[in-house]
């Protein structure tokens, strides 16, 4: 795999290997997408395969506009007001796909929904205009991994399974996209990130939390039981690290430890910690510890979707 720099050419380059099929690391706002032609079956189902991940967990599609999004999906009251509100951004709107759409089956695998996002992240926009075409772009991950929030964690993963990564430095949020279902004109969200539910309900919408429950046929990702895990197991909510663990420590008062360490946030900033999990997660699992103690995270804003993650991390791998 070949790390590229951000030109113009190079986001030729990118948009041209979507178009012919290929799968690119693609830089966004939240994480590293792994990125593909969402119109083509085959370059999708290449998506699965490299990254291991079920089929029964479907995909988010990358689009430039709303005007191309009502192309693939259809809008109510509550979905425009969302879109209008978060679109560029980190917010997915799962909704109804329209049987004419261009989208792949595979990209849904038997639902009637699917999920769209307007990233806000320069390149990634720039490439998904330069292929011309709606792009599918997962985390650039192996499946059940931790989220891909620079280039090298991309190669970490995959090495020469994907041709190259625009390189475009450390993701801006380090998060995941909050996913919100509009189906039923109620703002059900399905996955926390970076707008929280109070952002939300600041639009003084109806919503109701879905995010805390598990499927085994999801609508959207980020529904999984087991997901974003390091190698080593992980424990939350530790005050005192273990002889052998590694600790990821959150605010000023921190307890000694003398094995592998890193503060997500001195200061106790919640989005200075998301910012900062991913990468601390894959640093410290890369000392191959016993485990991972994690101390408490707020459980509000922000933290409610970094919590989110490493309850995730911590669950029994599937």
């Amino acid at each position: 795999m070949a790390l590229m720099e951000i030109t113009l050419s190079n986001i030729a380059t990118a948009g041209a290997a979507i178009r012919s099929g290929e799968l690119i690391g693609l830089p966004t706002e939240t994480v590293y997408g792994l990125a593909a032609d969402a119109t083509n079956e085959a370059a999708v189902l290449k998506i699965y395969e490299t990254k291991r991940r079920p089929k029964i967990n479907p995909l988010i599609v990358h689009i430039t506009n709303i005007a191309e999004a009502k192309k693939i999906a259809k809008f109510n009251m509550l979905a425009e007001k969302l879109a209008n509100a978060w679109w560029p951004g980190p917010l997915t709107l799962v909704l109804p796909m329209l049987n004419n759409s261009s989208i792949a089956d595979v990209v849904v695998n038997g639902q009637q929904t699917i999920a769209l996002r307007i990233p806000a992240h320069p390149v990634a926009y720039k490439v998904i205009e330069a292929a011309d075409r709606p792009i599918a772009a997962p985390s650039a991950n192996i499946s059940g991994h931790i989220s891909a929030t620079n280039a090298e964690h991309v190669l970490a993963d995959f090495g020469n399974n994907v041709p190259f990564v625009l390189d475009a430095g450390p993701s801006d949020h380090g998060l995941e996209s909050t996913i919100i279902d509009t189906t039923d004109n109620i703002a059900t969200i399905l996955r926390h990130g970076h707008i929280t539910l109070d952002d939300i309900k600041s639009l003084n919408c109806r919503t109701k939390n879905h995010a805390n429950k598990f499927s085994t046929k999801p609508n959207a990702p980020g529904q999984l039981l087991s997901h974003y895990s390091p190698h080593s197991k992980v424990r939350l909510n530790v005050l005192r690290p273990n002889s052998g663990e590694a600790f990821i420590a959150f605010g000023s008062n921190v307890p000694s430890h003398s094995g592998p360490f890193t503060n997500i946030s001195r200061s106790g900033d919640l989005l200075e910690a998301a910012f900062n999990l991913f990468t601390a997660l894959r640093h410290l699992d890369s000392s191959f510890p016993k485990s991972i103690a994690v101390m408490p995270i707020p459980n509000h804003g922000i933290g409610i979707a970094i919590n989110d993650r490493l309850n995730r991390a911590a669950a029994p791998r599937r």
